[in-house]
């Protein structure tokens, strides 16, 4: 259950630092402070659910496809996010193009880094214990 929730605060994480850096590096990409958690969460719920399902939907039906599943799912989360919460602006098609590419990456990178920092440090903690 520890492992899980981690994984959920790292993913969490991962999305916070994605919408961050974008609202940083790309024009037309804006978040406020006011309403950051709510879309944070909102993506990152949105994207956790998303993506196997687009991923079991590119394979039934488009498996040329399966490799941009992440993208998309980043995409449509984006999207979402944007209309429910009014801490996240996306104004204009290179705003959502380079917006989504650099939420997308950083995501991603943050997903796979960031357990291997939180994860190792408790396994080591564990045989260090036993």
């Amino acid at each position: 259950m520890v492992v899980f929730l981690i994984r959920a605060l790292i993913f969490l994480a991962s999305a916070a630092l994605g919408l961050w850096i974008a609202s940083l590096v790309v024009d037309g990409f804006t978040v406020r402070a006011s309403g950051f958690v709510v879309a944070v969460v909102v993506f990152a719920v949105l994207q956790s659910v998303l993506t196997p399902w687009f991923l079991v939907m590119s394979r039934k039906y488009a498996n040329a496809l399966t490799g941009a599943v992440g993208l998309v799912s980043t995409v449509v989360a984006l999207f979402v996010a944007s209309l429910i919460s009014d801490g996240l602006t996306i104004d204009g098609a290179t705003a959502w193009v380079l917006g989504s590419l650099t939420v997308w990456i950083v995501t991603m990178l943050a997903t796979l880094i960031l357990p291997l920092i939180f994860l190792r440090n408790r396994g080591q903690k564990k045989d260090a214990t036993a």
